[in-house]
């Protein structure tokens, strides 16, 4: 398959795991955003936030978890991709437009913090180590970096994680050429789709065409790891001393904490797996098709499979409540 099939199937894959296009910010969200069906609308993550959890989605959607779910206020229609809470207060939420948001209350108030219709590609995902240095990463290598609480986002380049043709071919291009270089260097990078913390501010990246890197110097360099497989990873999540991968069409990998190889996961479906919960000692993964499975040991099992629904993200509280987002907003499974 040659790189740009792959950039389709990729695309088509992003597509169905929901992240769509955003809406333009063209009057006052403020005025427009609150909606009475939010909580059955797009919400595409769930992040816990102290004792509650708090949901994003499209049109700049938030919704907080009191007694019962509850839209806030947001300065954007932009959809958003992915909330991260450090603590119970300070959250930081990122999506299209290259937008991102910042609370101090828990999610009860967001300001903005960046957004360019300029750059034209979405953040996926976003990380802090402290209340002041964090990274933002998304589509074609989107990568930036804030030292300062998110006052302000410096753009990095990653060139590490290029092919070395590639390299080669931007170092020439750069001497002949510097407006077509920054043109070429912008799309050369694949789809940075989540940035995790796999111990000790030891950072793993996994993303289009089989993309897994390791940085031990919180992103600052990656290293490519040794991946067999082509295909885009949606989401990474760590489970008993284990790192697992998943993405496109039920590939899931487990490998240990030093990368000796790979062992895949029989999986009973072909659904694209989008995230993943440790719970009582277990793995639950859930994806497209409404899939949602146990993991024990390397055996998994369906839970549940609900028809005409993508399930993309799945978190639980401090009380133990499971809460499932996807493209027809927040649910729970019976008891």
């Amino acid at each position: 398959m040659t790189v740009s099939m792959l950039r389709s199937t990729v695309a088509l894959s992003l597509s169905a795991c929901l992240y769509t296009a955003s809406v333009s910010a063209q009057f006052d969200p403020l005025s427009a955003q609150i909606q009475p069906l939010a909580q059955s609308s797009l919400l595409v993550d769930i992040a816990n936030a102290g004792d509650t959890l708090v949901a994003v989605g499209q049109r700049g959607h938030v919704l907080v978890l009191n007694e019962k779910w509850q839209q806030v206020n947001t300065p954007v229609l932009s959809q958003l991709t992915k909330v991260f809470f450090l603590n119970a207060n300070l959250g930081w939420a990122v999506g299209h437009d290259a937008t991102i948001l910042h609370t101090q209350d828990g999610g009860q108030t967001w300001s903005l913090q960046m957004q360019s219709t300029d750059i034209e590609k979405p953040f996926l995902d976003i990380l802090f180590f402290d209340e002041n240095h964090g990274v933002a990463v998304g589509a074609y290598g989107l990568f930036y970096r804030t030292q300062d609480g998110g006052k302000t986002w410096v753009d990095e380049f990653h060139q590490e994680l290029l092919f070395e043709e590639d390299i080669a071919y931007l170092n020439d291009l750069k001497a002949e050429d510097e407006q077509l270089y920054l043109s070429e260097r912008a799309a050369l990078l694949p789809h940075f789709n989540r940035i995790i913390n796999i111990s000790n501010d030891r950072l793993l990246l996994v993303g289009e065409l089989g993309t897994v890197a390791v940085s031990d110097d919180q992103g600052q360099t990656f290293s490519t790891v040794e991946f067999d497989y082509d295909g885009s990873m949606f989401n990474a999540i760590t489970h008993n001393g284990d790192i697992y991968v998943m993405g496109l069409r039920g590939h899931v990998f487990k490998t240990n904490d030093s990368f000796d190889g790979w062992e895949q996961l029989e999986l009973p479906v072909e659904s694209s797996i989008n995230g993943a919960l440790v719970h009582e000692g277990n793995l639950y993964l859930v994806g497209n098709a409404g899939i949602i499975l146990k993991v024990k040991d390397t055996q998994a099992t369906i839970v549940e499979r609900r028809q005409g629904e993508n399930i993309v993200s799945v978190a639980k509280n401090n009380q133990g409540d499971i809460w499932f987002a996807g493209s027809k907003g927040l649910f729970q499974l019976p008891q």
